[in-house]
């Protein structure tokens, strides 16, 4: 074959070639994306909470750490016996940890310094109530300050069952998108579409620790107690497509 003739084919070829190859790569372009609408809708359910959570600590002082922890177990030993006669459960009752400390005394003023020494030692004992009457918590409260309980009393008020309600807010929340995702179709004109993408946000119950209850135990023959509400928030982000 002359170099004249090989020329002439392999141009053919390349001709061919891109000639194949034109129509792959305009169906490998990438489609463009669909117009959208992307809302966030939110919903939330009150509703009155039906069990206390009670943190209790008792605090017992003595010259070795034996002699403090047994004197917080006698304490502690008590306070069970009195919330089992109350009527709480064995299952509502968890022991939250035992902390033994030593106490130091500070050396005087001395021309040689001298390294502190320890004089005695501190027992904590601390123990998790859940409360299902809720009627009970204040007279509870009282009744286990009065048996030596010294420390703790942080409170939430908080719902055995969170699903109902989480599920109501649920339902709320993609109804709150939906009404804004059809606002602004309208707004600008448009027809919504389908529902593209639904992705939930983090959940946000609201139940509010009551905080310290060992501040009023003098002025009342039990513990003023109020429970309001708890507030369970959802909220979710909604992708709809704009119908052609």
């Amino acid at each position: 074959m002359s170099k004249r003739l090989a020329t002439l084919f392999l141009g053919s070829a390349l001709i061919c070639a891109a000639a194949v190859s034109a129509p792959a790569m305009a169906q490998q372009a990438p489609a463009q994306p669909s117009p959208r609408i992307s809302v966030t809708g939110e919903g939330e359910v009150s509703v009155a909470p039906d069990m206390a959570i009670l943190n209790l600590s008792v605090l017992r002082e003595a010259e070795t750490a034996r002699e403090a922890v047994a004197a917080g177990s006698e304490a502690m030993k008590q306070v069970l016996a009195a919330l089992k006669a109350a009527g709480i459960a064995e299952r509502d009752l968890q022991t939250a940890g035992l902390s033994l400390q030593p106490r130091y005394t500070q050396p005087g003023p001395q021309a040689k310094p001298q390294a502190p020494k320890i004089s005695g030692y501190s027992a904590s004992q601390g123990l998790t109530v859940r409360i299902r009457d809720l009627a009970a918590v204040g007279a509870i409260l009282d009744k286990t300050i009065a048996l030596g309980v010294n420390q703790g009393g942080d409170i939430s008020f908080v719902n055995d069952d969170m699903k109902p309600s989480l599920t109501e807010a649920r339902k709320r929340a993609v109804a709150d998108a939906t009404q804004r995702a059809r606002t602004l179709a309208e707004a600008a004109g448009v027809t919504l579409g389908r529902i593209l993408s639904i992705e939930e946000q983090s959940l946000r119950p609201g139940p509010v620790p009551m905080g310290k209850m060992m501040r009023a135990a003098a002025a009342e023959s039990f513990v003023p107690v109020e429970r309001g509400e708890n507030n369970y928030r959802v909220s979710v982000d909604l992708v709809f497509e704009i119908a052609p």
